[in-house]
Parts: C-alpha cells; structure tokens; sequence
C-alpha cells in the first residue's frame, strides 16, 4: 500500500499538475487573443504532452502500490490458511504475478524527473555565452542584439554562463527545460509579441521562487512597483554600466542563495 513517502511524491506531483492546468488555461487564453501566433499554440502543445505525462505517472504509481498491496495481502492470507489447515497433497502456489503498469525498473517518480523540464539540462539549440565558466547559469532576454551581445560579454568576462534569448517564446521553452540550472533571469520589459510583463507571469508560474532583475531604458514606475510586488527581484536602468550590471546581479544571487538557506 502506499506509505509516507508515496503520499509526499502524489502532492508534490499533484502540485505540480496544477501548476501546468494553469499554464495550460493561460495558454489558451494567449492563443484566442493573438490568433495566427503559432508560437503560443506550440507552448500550449507542449504543457497539454506534459500533463498527461505527469497524470499518467501519478496514476501508475498509485496503481502499483494497490496491486502490490493487494498482492502481498493474498499471499499473508494463503501462508495463515496453510497453517491452520495443513493438506499433505497441496501443492505449493505458484506466485502472484506482478502487474507492472511502467517500464522494466522505472519508478514513476523518476520518470516524472527525466521528462520534465527539471532534468532536461540546457537546450542544445540554446546559444551560451562562456559555457565552461565558473559562475552561475544566467538567461538573458532581450531583443536588441548588439544591446544583449554587449551585456553577455560583460557578465561572461566575470564568469558567468550565459543563455541568450531574443523573446519571450524561447525564453520560456530554454527556462521550462534549464529550470534548475538557471540563477538568475535578466528580463528586458519590451519585447515583442509577449512583452515583459507576460514574459515575467509564465516565468513564476514554472517557478514561484524564480530571480529576475528587469531592464528597460523606460518604463512606468507604477508597472515596476506591480512587478516588485508579485516578486521581481530587481530592476537595472538602460543603458547600464558594467560596475552597476555585475553589482546588481551579484546582489540579487547572493541574497537568493541567502533566503533559501
């Protein structure tokens, strides 16, 4: 049957399924607005695949569990019969057969891991600034190639790894896939089709606990304020210095990597 553990994994998959209903409904709801955007209903296929993965997973594991419960329940009850009522012609049982509903050796949990986004790595079609430096993963977005070329250059001559994304469709399909790789996100708050303020929504509904530092040459301080509330870490004014680049993504990692202690 299902024990401590079993029940810990069904909520935080079943969590997780929630998460990806809400990405799914959002989806949806971008697609209607921007009809003939293709980008939206490729997201929308992707997150409609992985939840059925991840149902299909929660319900192998559960099945598992009750059919080898029931099974190990039926064998207890033959051992107590043949105590208590010998027979010296019975012949010995052959065993229950066991009814795997996953591949040979795969926990469903596991298999949950594997195909999510969470142990997918960096995209190999994802373009990485300094990949072998010793610093933390970052993804920038922005839109403005000689803008994004020159900040990455900065942040990778500190030792940063790099992940460039020129709008917000990629950003999303490189965090759904590096998730736990990335440490931090640089969001450019004009881009086009998806702006920042969508761009930012998605990001936290894949990962509420999520860094992000906006950069924008303008915008209202209002929609700033709003960003900050619902969780935005920072904010870099355009064009920004390198001193005031590194110092604000320094800042933001460290007290991340503080509040998660």
């Amino acid at each position: 049957m299902l024990d401590q553990e079993d029940l810990k994994w069904i909520a935080s998959v079943s969590t997780e399924l929630n998460s990806i209903v809400q990405q799914i409904s959002r989806y949806a709801d971008l697609a209607r607005r921007h009809k003939g955007e293709h980008n939206y209903l490729d997201l929308l296929g992707e997150r409609v695949e992985f939840a059925s993965r991840t149902a299909q997973a929660l319900f192998d594991r559960v099945t598992t569990r009750i059919l080898e419960g029931a099974s190990a329940k039926t064998k207890s009850d033959e051992r107590i019969k043949s105590t208590l009522v010998p027979s010296p012609s019975a012949t010995a049982s052959p065993p229950a057969a066991q009814i795997r509903t996953t591949g040979p050796g795969i926990d469903p949990g596991k298999a949950v891991a594997e195909n999510g986004s969470a142990a997918l790595g960096i995209p190999s079609t994802a373009r990485v600034k300094n990949p072998s430096g010793n610093r933390e993963y970052l993804l920038l977005i922005d839109d403005e190639p000689d803008v994004a070329e020159i900040a990455a250059e900065m942040l990778a001559e500190e030792g940063y790894k790099v992940i460039i994304a020129h709008d917000g469709f990629e950003a999303l399909k490189i965090y759904q896939s590096a998730v736990n790789q990335i440490g931090l996100v640089i969001l450019d708050f004009f881009l086009p089709v998806m702006d920042g303020d969508a761009v930012f929504d998605e990001l936290r509904t894949i990962n509420p606990n999520i860094s992000v530092v906006l950069s924008s040459g303008f915008a209202e301080q209002t929609k700033i304020r709003a960003l900050l509330a619902r969780g935005l870490r920072g904010f870099i004014p355009k064009p920004y210095t390198r001193d005031k680049l590194l110092e604000q993504i320094r800042s933001t990692l460290d007290a991340a990597r503080e509040s998660s202690c």
